[in-house]
């Protein structure tokens, strides 16, 4: 498929998808269109059956800067919901996509943008970016996820601070207090996004997607529920080619063959 407010390229060779939000011009604020069509693309990306997902921003100002003001200044109630049920369709579904997803940060991420990084496993930002859940300064606040995925990052008391006074924080501060994994500079972040994907990439797909169904488990319900997970998914893998090829390898002193 193709969109007009996003690109999606999926590398056959090394199993790495990147899911672009194209609209440099607009800071690849995300309006209606670009939430729907995001959608689409990690469907598309997951039926692929890639084995690492790369989240970006086109141009060089922004990752995301944000939800589509001009589409939110007038919402109903009802409109604001559907609005809300739509972002929130598409963080989760970024959250639950079967490899690992990366948020590559090269800019702005603000508002809805920063609630979509919050949603990949690993985040890595240029060193120019700057982050912020800013939505208290337009009389809202955040309505993806954010209010519950950035205290998981960063705790309670700086998740608060961050909403509260609608911070905008610097990628080094960023991943001083966790809501960032990594750093880099910015002559160097394309190729280590690159990098960063194709090793995930080679990794034994099955127990890549069993780890992250696990650690997931660990943000829902009860300890002993994300546990019970745990054990199930562990023991699952045991036969897979996977596994015998991993632990034979390391027995072999030689470098696994994964499927």
């Amino acid at each position: 498929m193709t969109w007009d407010t996003i690109t999606l390229d999926v590398d056959a060779g090394s199993d790495v998808a990147t899911l672009t939000v194209d609209r440099p011009n607009q800071l690849n604020a995300l309006t209606v269109e670009t939430l729907e069509a995001i959608e689409a693309a990690l469907s598309e990306a997951a039926s692929a059956d890639v084995r690492a997902l790369v989240l970006a921003g086109a141009g060089d100002d922004a990752f995301v800067a944000g939800a589509d003001i001009s589409h939110m200044v007038d919402l109903s109630t009802p409109a604001a919901q559907a609005y809300a049920e739509l972002g929130h369709r598409v963080a989760d579904a970024i959250e639950s996509f079967p490899a690992p997803t990366i948020a590559a940060i090269d800019g702005y991420a603000f508002g809805g943008g920063c609630e979509l990084a919050l949603a990949c496993d690993l985040r890595v930002a240029a060193e120019s970016a700057v982050l912020g859940q800013t939505e208290i300064d337009l009389g809202i606040v955040p309505g993806w996820g954010g209010t519950q995925r950035l205290s998981r990052l960063v705790g309670d008391e700086t998740a608060k601070r961050l909403v509260f006074l609608g911070e905008r924080i610097g990628a080094a501060e960023a991943a001083e207090i966790g809501l960032v994994g990594e750093v880099v500079p910015d002559g160097e972040f394309d190729a280590r996004i690159d990098g960063l994907a194709a090793e995930l990439a080679a990794k034994p797909a099955f127990a890549m997607r069993a780890a992250k169904e696990a650690l997931n488990a660990a943000d829902e319900g009860t300890g002993s529920a994300g546990l019970a997970l745990e054990r199930r998914a562990w023991s699952g893998l045991f036969g897979t080619h996977d596994q015998r090829e991993g632990m034979r390898a390391f027995l072999e002193k030689r470098e696994p063959e994964f499927e």
